[in-house]
């Protein structure tokens, strides 16, 4: 059995963790509910051969909890502003969703502790400059 999936559980509680302290939040429900709107948001901007090359650079649980639910006959969507990007993850349970301002950075922040950043970065680069925005750690 793959290492990936033998060490899931620990590797996603570490990354939750992490997240948890970057978005400055208090529990893991919160913190889950952020992140699966910041990756769902994303998710709508792809393709579903682009969602699986992305996926795949994922940690096994969280390659699952990008694609759970995806809709593939709905078309992507057009990036758009930080900030409507932000309020698009904050609509995600909307009365139980703790998302602050720079959710997405500090998503992505957390994130690239547990990913190949390399061919992270590369899979972002195939998928334009604004895939590569989106995943930005830079300030908002």
């Amino acid at each position: 059995m793959p290492n990936d999936y033998q060490r899931a559980g620990p590797v996603f509680e570490r990354f939750i963790e992490g997240a948890r302290d970057a978005l400055d939040l208090t529990t893991r429900n919160q913190t889950y509910t952020v992140v699966e709107g910041v990756l769902r948001t994303f998710r709508r901007r792809l393709n579903v051969e682009e969602g699986l090359r992305f996926a795949d650079t994922l940690p096994a649980v969280l390659r699952a909890l990008f694609v759970e639910g995806w809709d593939i006959s709905v078309p992507p969507v057009a990036y758009a502003e930080r900030s409507v990007l932000e309020e698009e993850v904050a609509g995600l349970r909307r009365h139980h969703n703790f998302a602050p301002h720079g959710s997405i950075r500090a998503v992505s922040s957390a994130l690239r502790r547990f990913v190949d950043e390399q061919r992270f970065d590369q899979v972002l680069a195939s998928l334009g400059d604004e895939a590569c925005a989106f995943w930005s750690v830079e300030a908002d």
